[in-house]
């Protein structure tokens, strides 16, 4: 779907392109794909670079073509293994061209065109466009912390009643999608680094650069405390998991014990050998008794040990 928005003075929706207006696609048909081809001149490899999913932060400058990959957090709607991952975000300048080019449609491309429109001014220049969208993605990386750490808490409470292998699976996946935001964030990062020396800064922008570094930098702290959090958990209940597997091992190996003695003493006189005590009238009930004093023996010093 494109989308084509004047910038100047606020952000408002026009019908076909102009230069210097911002050009937004999302989730591009063949359609868009040719008009950015044909009409705009876009390369084919840079569309085909933003579609890898597993493409990494960077940026490319060839003949005059700029091109940025960020990274930027993204929720899976179906069910998946890792609910929470990022996704490339491409952004393509050159001259009075101005793209960003996303093969999903996202939560935080709708709400940074919603805070851009209740802001009301508009960009000052691509490049001011670039470092908001950098800042925005910071942002909603802290928004997408707040749920997963959410999630978390949700999945320890259900732990604490009861140690289900569906809690300790979802909290595996969420430590996948930490992965995936720690590796991004800091690619965004070093991706920040780099550009502030390759695109024209101003002062505003410099200023802009500051609160991106100091948002990344929180996002990256904050993934890393859940990430330490959630890998100290799973270890946790790792170890309660064996313990319980200990106490349920040591009690049925106290079962057998206890059992053994009395099937010991019934076989030794159910034998077809001479005893003495198969023609005594006491000879059933004392073995009936010495299986009962021995069984009562060793329940009294397995629960003494703590074993029940």
């Amino acid at each position: 779907m494109l989308t084509f928005w004047n910038t100047n003075r606020g952000l408002r929706t026009i019908e076909q392109w102009e230069p210097n207006c911002w050009v937004q696609v999302t989730c591009p048909s063949q359609d868009d794909v040719d008009f950015l081809q044909n009409k705009l001149h876009v390369p084919d490899y840079y569309i085909s670079d933003i579609a890898d999913t597993d493409e990494r932060a960077r940026y490319d400058i060839d003949e005059g073509w700029v091109l940025i990959i960020l990274r930027i957090p993204y929720v899976k709607e179906v069910k998946s293994r890792t609910p929470y991952t990022t996704i490339p975000l491409g952004i393509i300048l050159k001259g009075d061209v101005c793209i960003t080019l996303c093969n999903f449609e996202t939560n935080m491309m709708i709400d940074f065109v919603t805070y851009q429109q209740r802001r009301g001014l508009g960009f000052t220049d691509a490049v001011d466009m670039v470092f908001r969208l950098f800042l925005s993605s910071a942002v909603w990386y802290l928004k997408r912390l707040k749920q997963i750490s959410a999630r978390i808490e949700q999945a320890k409470l259900n732990l604490d009643r009861n140690v289900d292998n569906q809690d300790l699976i979802a909290l595996s996946r969420l430590q996948d999608s930490l992965t995936y935001f720690v590796t991004s964030i800091r690619g965004n990062e070093n991706l920040l680094s780099k550009l502030k020396f390759k695109l024209p800064v101003d002062e505003l922008d410099a200023d802009m650069i500051e609160d991106v570094n100091i948002e990344m930098s929180q996002a990256r702290e904050t993934t890393n405390i859940y990430s330490n959090i959630l890998e100290s958990t799973m270890e946790t209940y790792a170890n309660i998991i064996n313990n319980n597997m200990n106490k349920v091992m040591k009690m049925l190996t106290s079962i057998t014990i206890i059992l053994m003695f009395p099937t010991l003493i019934t076989s030794m006189f159910g034998m077809n050998l001479i005893n003495g005590m198969e023609t005594w009238t006491l000879g059933f009930p004392i073995a009936l008794t010495l299986c009962l004093v021995t069984t009562l023996f060793f329940w009294w010093y397995f629960k003494r040990r703590s074993w029940f």
